[in-house]
């Protein structure tokens, strides 16, 4: 996916020699290249720069149009015949900094006086209550109001008769009509991206979107981080509830309901009309169908086919589930049940 600009200053394309020299890298190909944009390799188009990490034991999604690559030695055999290749041992640590050299998040230089950012557009009929500040190229639709405290970032768009509580804040978003935040939302922040460096351990920037549809419902205090390359996103008429986390890359479907006290690692799907009870917990990169129910504090680490029902940690089909919990109480009391 293409950085938006309306969240991400690009700060100009670099050369793949220019990119060398930044990170230190063994450059195979041709060094005058132009570097334009940065993505996964999944998704990677031409002129992004892509990377491969891990070790190389299992081959990673990789775009047809992707052509350069920062790579370390175990991803060599990956990389595409004629794509040009940077080599480094930290290719994920060396693709943030030439990341960081070409955009740089435009609420980092958000800066000045005035509430309301002359550059907003903020609808004649939405209300803007005290102490809120809405930054520049925002747009604010009709109808909607922005409670006390919220922060409204650059280049965000609301639209219209949305319900922004007291104190959320909205960082590269792009938020639909009728959409409700209940006070303390957290929208759009960094994820939990962790990546290795030369120093130790370094957060991982992020250059994507949190995308809320229609009718959606957040609940106080949730957080919603946006993506790393691509989107987090949240179909119509979802619904969650207080003291939630969503992390960066999930999808959710329309008409998802997930109850309090949830998390959700990276880069999962949840199917339309699914339900997650109150504690549930998904691990990264699962897939959950359409339909789906899990049982409250239900800890998923493998994906599910649409339509069932689990419970459990880890989770499981739900009378799977509960033979074992009964088999385990009668062991446990065995007097008890003589």
């Amino acid at each position: 996916m293409t950085v938006d600009p309306r969240f991400y200053a690009p700060l100009g394309a670099l050369t793949l020699g220019q990119v060398a020299e930044l990170t230190g890298a063994a450059l195979d190909g041709d060094g005058d290249l132009r570097v334009t944009g940065i993505a996964s390799a999944a998704n990677a188009q031409a002129g992004d720069l892509a990377f491969l990490d891990g070790d190389g034991k299992s081959a990673p999604e990789i775009s047809v149009n992707a052509g350069i690559f920062m790579t370390n030695e175990a991803n060599l055999k990956y990389v595409p015949e004629g794509a040009a290749k940077l080599v480094v041992p930290l290719p994920r640590y060396a693709h943030a900094v030439a990341a960081l050299a070409m955009y740089r998040p435009r609420h980092l230089d958000w800066t000045g006086d005035a509430r309301i950012s002359p550059d907003a557009q903020v609808h004649e009929d939405a209300r803007v209550s005290p102490g809120a500040v809405v930054g520049p190229g925002a747009v604010i639709g009709e109808g909607t109001w922005i409670g006390p405290n919220v922060s409204i970032g650059p280049g965000v768009q609301i639209g219209r008769h949305c319900q922004i509580g007291a104190n959320a804040s909205v960082f590269c978003a792009l938020v639909g009509d009728h959409v409700t935040l209940l006070a303390g939302a957290r929208i759009g922040e960094t994820g939990f991206g962790v990546l290795a460096s030369p120093d130790g351990q370094r957060d991982a920037p992020h250059f994507g979107r949190v995308i809320l549809q229609d009718h959606v419902s957040i609940g106080a205090n949730t957080c919603i981080d946006r993506g790393v390359f691509e989107d987090t996103i949240l179909g119509e008429r979802t619904k969650i509830d207080n003291l939630c986390q969503i992390a960066h890359n999930v999808v959710f479907g329309r008409s998802v309901v997930m109850a309090a006290f949830g998390g959700i690692s990276g880069s999962v799907r949840v199917g339309s009309q699914s339900m997650l009870g109150g504690r549930v917990g998904i691990a990264d990169h699962v897939e959950v169908g359409e339909g789906v129910s899990l049982a409250a504090s239900s800890g998923l680490f493998r994906n599910i086919e649409d339509g069932e029902t689990w419970g459990g940690t880890p989770a499981k089909p739900i009378r799977q589930w509960m033979r074992e919990v009964a088999w385990l109480q009668k062991q446990a009391n065995p007097k008890k049940n003589s």
